[in-house]
């Protein structure tokens, strides 16, 4: 058996959490540059604010409503959720990290135990120590638990929690979830699916195999298996390493200057070869884009990449921002107005591999003389940041004077802000 935990309207539960005072009323979180609802409370969803719709055009609904509406503040999501998953790594041996409000756990052995009661113990003791409400699903299978969980969620007679145990509940269950709702079926398979008068997900696990297999392939295969209580998908304990890690940004208003767009470019490239250095990786490629926005006249549009090799894999922030800063020299164009710059790293292999290397025939400095200086100086970088903060200790290029003026016109400050948060007496 499998439990599948999700946090109810996640980062709206965040908000929420500082502020009760929004309790009961419509609440939205926006996406970066304040641009689309990417967490919506109950209420905001029985208004009509539709995920993923901009808010620009809900200005109206927004204002009549009386909605707060937050800018997205993902450090401080990144801490709760953390909190969450230690807490429910209490209850059963192996969890799953599925997302940043959902993980899996495996309860095999447990049929000893009432596990409606057991969930709902979970679900007393997350919201307890964390704060934040969660539904439960729980079933033979990762797809079931996944489909349980969202009929927890979508009714609230169910108090949070539904197990899918007896034949007859699976088939009511799938009998009322459309097949677009599946776990790993989506929107596009959807089509084709209600186009051959599969509507439901009970219709979709009484296909027959060889359709399933020819028209949706494997996926879609052991998605079917699992609807039929076959379980294909185990839990992944250990997360498969990045094969690419990226960071950008749209700004919150449009940058011309070359120098502003370069400080952008140099504070993505840091934080990519800090996510680069978690995962205990090196790159060999480094990409920087830049564009205008897709909305401007056809005359003033523009879309910038250029990728650079690195002579050897590294993590060094150093090297990185280095590469940054040459590529966006090739790819920059006077005159256009900038909305969007990022840094992507590629061609990424973990650091206890043997790395193939290009040796310069100019350079007068062994090799792993070289890697080693830069492996401690980025290893006293991370280290002073763990402890003092993120940003405490940046390179000069990452800290001119004026960048925290410039970061607050490239993108807008978090609503949620320290006034907004309880003082607890003891």
């Amino acid at each position: 058996m499998f439990a599948l935990i999700d946090c109810n309207n996640f980062y709206v539960s965040c908000e929420r959490l500082f502020n009760p005072g929004l309790r009961g009323r419509p609440v939205v979180v926006l996406s970066n540059n304040d641009g689309c609802f990417i967490s919506r409370s109950e209420e905001a969803k029985a208004i009509g604010l539709g995920m993923g719709e901009p808010a620009f055009k809900c200005r109206e609904l927004l204002r009549r409503h009386q909605v707060a509406v937050y800018s997205a503040n993902f450090p401080l999501y990144g801490d709760i959720s953390g909190r969450v998953m230690r807490t429910l790594a209490d209850f059963a041996p192996d969890i799953e990290i599925y997302s940043i409000d959902e993980c899996f756990l495996d309860l095999s052995g447990f049929d000893r135990f009432d596990l409606d009661s057991y969930a709902r113990q979970m679900r007393r003791t997350v919201e307890k120590h964390t704060g934040i409400p969660v539904s439960i699903g729980i079933g033979a299978t990762k797809t079931l638990a996944k489909a349980a969980s969202r009929m927890a969620k979508k009714n609230p007679a169910l108090g949070g929690v539904f197990l899918l145990r007896t034949d007859a509940g699976i088939r009511d269950a799938l009998s009322g979830m459309e097949v677009e709702h599946i776990w790993g079926i989506g929107r596009r398979y959807g089509v084709l699916l209600h186009r051959n008068g599969i509507h439901s997900a009970l219709d979709f696990a009484c296909v027959p195999a060889p359709w399933v297999r020819r028209n949706l392939h494997i996926t879609g295969a052991r998605v079917q298996e699992e609807l039929n209580g076959r379980s294909c998908l185990s839990l992944e304990l250990v997360r498969s390493p990045k094969q690419s890690i990226c960071t950008s940004r749209s700004f919150g208003t449009s940058v011309t200057l070359k120098e502003e767009l370069q400080h952008a470019v140099v504070h993505f490239a840091s934080k990519c070869a800090f996510k680069l250095r978690r995962e205990e990786s090196r790159a060999s490629l480094v990409t920087v884009f830049a564009c205008t926005s897709p909305f401007a006249p056809k005359e003033k549009r523009y879309w910038g990449t250029e990728t650079l090799s690195l002579p050897a894999p590294s993590n060094d922030t150093l090297l990185l921002l280095k590469a940054a800063t040459l590529a966006l020299e090739r790819l920059y164009r006077r005159g256009y107005e900038y909305k969007k710059a990022g840094v992507i790293l590629s061609g990424i292999g973990s650091v206890s591999e043997p790395q193939q290397t290009t040796l310069s025939l100019f350079d007068t400095d062994p090799l792993p003389e070289k890697q080693g200086r830069s492996a401690s100086l980025m290893e006293a970088l991370d280290a002073l940041n763990s402890r003092y903060g993120p940003g405490t200790l940046r390179v000069a290029s990452d800290s001119s004077s004026g960048w925290k003026q410039r970061q607050e016109k490239l993108s807008p400050a978090y609503t949620t802000r320290w006034s907004d948060i309880i003082e607890v007496r003891l």
